[in-house]
């Protein structure tokens, strides 16, 4: 079986795949103070308790955001399988089917680069990927499978956490859609500003983003797929029509795609 390990700002994601199916899926908390020794205990655990045998794991890949995580978490894959993991990073990405600009090749989010790896190969078409995680991202790849650019924001938690957190007297609020645009309360006015809000601006940046993947590469926007990825999608895909995909695993069964990708290589 591969290991799949997503390190995200909130999330640890970790998976394991059989063959092209994931099988199960774990998330932790993403926490930099916890050693290696911690995570190890933890992910163990959550395998004893699936009856998942550590000698079954035969690979592991890995994509972090958080840069103080890979080493611990490289030291558990070792420990667990008595190898290195694959690690997403620049020196990998001449060996993906997708190009991304020199400019970015060193700044990009490794999560990204996965989202790209999967839409694009899943679908082979010009599309754009809505990420909604700690941080919102919209990343625009061609039909040739260019990563053409990305725009972020922060995310609806991110937001939410922000107004409870420098306020003196807003609260924080679960992330529901209110009655109305029209709060008349502290909860349902938060929500109409955050939820009603980046439904306003998802589809009106997928919109700007369209025009702009037109302008650059002579693609019509209507043959633009979009789709939503990420643990708050949810949040949006009831109020808005902007999605023609949502899939909240894209990113690791990028990680397995790329591991298969590699894998082949070495054929």
């Amino acid at each position: 079986m591969l290991l799949a390990v997503d390190i995200g700002n909130t999330n640890i994601v970790t998976a394991l795949f059989q063959g092209d199916e994931l099988v199960y899926e774990w998330r932790m908390y993403s926490d930099p103070n916890r050693t290696s020794d911690e995570y190890s205990s933890m992910l163990s655990s959550l395998m004893r308790d699936a009856g998942v045998t550590q000698a079954s794991i035969t690979s592991a890949i890995l994509s972090s955001v958080v840069p103080l995580l890979i080493g611990p978490f490289v030291s558990v894959i070792e420990r667990m399988i008595g190898k290195k993991p694959v690690i997403v990073s620049s020196p990998l990405y001449d060996r993906l089917p997708v190009t991304i600009p020199e400019s970015a090749r060193h700044e990009i989010g490794t999560d990204l680069v996965c989202n790209a790896v999967e839409a694009y190969c899943s679908l082979n078409k010009a599309c754009i990927v809505v990420d909604f995680g700690t941080a919102l991202t919209w990343t625009a790849i061609s039909d040739k499978g260019e990563i053409l650019g990305v725009a972020i924001a922060p995310g609806l938690r991110t937001a939410v956490n922000s107004l409870f957190t420098n306020t003196a007297q807003l609260p924080s609020v679960p992330l529901e859609t209110p009655p109305s645009s029209l709060g008349t309360n502290t909860i349902h006015s938060i929500q109409s500003g955050i939820v009603l809000g980046y439904k306003g601006l998802v589809e009106s940046l997928i919109g700007t983003i369209k025009n702009d993947m037109a302008a650059k590469t002579g693609i019509c926007p209507e043959d633009i797929v979009v789709i939503a990825t990420g643990g708050l999608n949810s949040v949006l895909k009831p109020i808005s029509s902007v999605f023609q995909t949502v899939d909240k695993q894209l990113t690791l069964k990028g990680l397995h795609r790329i591991a298969t990708l590699l894998e082949g290589e070495k054929l």
